[in-house]
């Protein structure tokens, strides 16, 4: 039976304040400790920045044998670019090494569909967690730590079960639960910024779920907007000041983030970031990485 090295996975993350980096470390993709499952589990496509079509459940043809990728280093180059925007929080090696023990999809005994499944359930649960994290890392959103904490423990104890449980996760309801207190923990982090300024004429079109393709809001002043679910897909964004605004669902795909400070950003993501474009001024919130694929 194949099993890969077991990391620190099976504790549960520190609790006490100020535990947000110990906790948002265990939501970073650590492909070593994984099983290759996002090259498996997941279907792609042409048309989605893909060099071919591929099912889910089949192997990606450059994936080896010890779950590294063979055009890695390449992947943009060679029509991959799709790959180098996904990022799965931590999913995989949760599902690997703990749901799975340290076997992978390819053991016998192993039900590979049951892994799948649980990796494409294991997915969302690890973003509400980041968002919490992000939440409780914020002075300004204090007087919800204690319902955030509550919110985190919720949900980490569903990603440690096993993985029938995890299963019978209702994502719906987790989501609502979830949505409400970070709404709340939104407001109180993005009130002090907006007090008392005049919202420019950008600010005014930079709403919730506001459809912005293309738009070009360059060198605006945009903190403390509400930007959540907003279509930003190619907007112009060089040298937007976004501290402390919300960008939870925001769509950024090739989104021109050239100098802009996203450094207090809400709730971004890195799989936001890996599909915006940006330069080496582009300032992000700690805990992301700059793409390799930024100029």
């Amino acid at each position: 039976m194949t099993r890969l090295p077991l990391p620190v996975l099976t504790d549960p993350a520190p609790v006490e304040p100020g535990g947000a980096d110990d906790r948002a470390a265990q939501l970073h993709a650590d492909c070593g400790n994984c099983a290759g499952l996002c090259c498996v589990a997941l279907a792609f496509v042409k048309m989605g920045g893909f060099a071919f079509d591929k099912d889910a459940g089949e192997p990606c043809r450059n994936l080896q044998e010890d779950f590294g990728c063979g055009i890695h280093a390449q992947l943009r180059e060679r029509g991959f670019p799709g790959c180098t925007v996904f990022d799965c929080q931590g999913a995989g090696q949760k599902v690997t090494q703990l749901t799975f023990a340290g076997r992978d999809w390819r053991d016998e005994d192993a039900d590979r569909e049951f892994m799948f499944a649980t990796f494409h359930v294991m997915r969302p649960l690890h973003e509400l967690l980041w968002y919490v994290v992000d939440a409780l890392a914020r002075p300004a959103a204090s007087a919800l730590h204690t319902e955030l904490d509550r919110a985190y423990e919720h949900i980490d104890a569903l990603t440690r079960r096993s993985a029938e449980e995890i299963m019978r996760s209702d994502l719906t309801g987790e989501r609502e639960r979830v949505r409400e207190v970070l709404i709340r923990a939104s407001a109180l982090v993005r009130a002090g910024v907006r007090t008392g300024r005049r919202p420019t004429r950008a600010g005014r079109r930079a709403q919730p779920g506001a459809d912005l393709m293309g738009a070009d809001l360059s060198g605006q002043d945009l903190r403390g907007v509400d930007l959540r679910g907003a279509r930003l897909i190619a907007a112009d964004l060089r040298g937007c000041d976004l501290r402390e605004a919300d960008l939870i669902g925001a769509d950024l795909r090739n989104t021109d983030l050239s100098d802009a400070d996203l450094s207090t950003a809400l709730y971004l993501t890195q799989m936001q970031v890996n599909a915006a474009r940006g330069s080496r001024a582009t300032r992000l919130p700690s805990r992301l990485r700059r793409p390799s694929h930024w100029s």
